[in-house]
């Protein structure tokens, strides 16, 4: 069973960088953490993957404060995505017509919803924005909703600011990806194996 789990995650998470990739090779507007991402990529002169991992880490810093803690699925989040984000952006070419960058995001949301799936389904800890936004939650009392509302407000405005990409994209990953992880989620999350009751002698003999 933890074989695959380890599996599904590491999947998971290679197919989330290459999504990732996939967005910005749409050229029609990222998600809010990563327009952040964008943002400081162009600021810092870094590639993106690079910003995408040292982001990664200092949320988890975040999570200190917020008594977090992180499993072997967040630390392997935290640096896969941006490995294969990168790897992705080598692979994939850039489209210059409308129909290929519809095309391209409509995959791009697609692929990130069952890359989604996957690595939560594989239940070996969050992401290091999905733990902010759920310790934030806990620690607060906010709803959920509340606390990832608030966090990606502030993410898309600095990342606005810095000269990431906001559009169409940005909309349809807002309204698209949660009820497309609902659906494949159940198909993807690997079972829970209870431990067995202990056996007492007057359940082992029957009178």
């Amino acid at each position: 069973m933890m074989t695959r789990r380890l599996l599904q995650l590491l999947v998971g998470l290679a197919m989330y960088g290459v999504s990732l990739a996939m967005f910005i090779r749409a050229g029609l507007g990222l998600d809010p953490w990563d327009v952040f991402h964008q943002g400081l990529s162009g600021k810092a002169g870094l590639s993106i993957g690079t910003v995408v991992v040292i982001v990664s880490f200092l949320v988890l810093l975040l999570w200190i404060p917020l008594r977090q803690w992180p499993g072997v699925g967040t630390l392997c989040n935290a640096v896969l995505v941006g490995v294969f984000a990168d790897a992705g952006l080598a692979l994939i070419p850039e489209f210059s017509h409308l129909g290929g960058q519809i095309g391209m995001l409509a995959g791009a949301v697609v692929l990130n919803g069952i890359a989604s799936a996957c690595y939560i389904g594989a239940r070996l800890g969050p992401g290091a924005r999905d733990g902010l936004m759920t310790g934030l939650a806990r620690r607060t009392g906010w709803s959920v909703r509340a606390s990832r509302t608030g966090i990606e407000v502030v993410v898309l405005g600095a990342g606005w600011l810095l000269g990431g990409s906001i559009g169409v994209g940005t909309v349809v990953y807002a309204v698209a990806i949660g009820p497309l992880v609902q659906l494949l989620l159940p198909r993807f999350m690997v079972p829970e194996v209870k431990a067995p009751r202990p056996v007492t002698p007057d359940a082992a003999v029957p009178l």
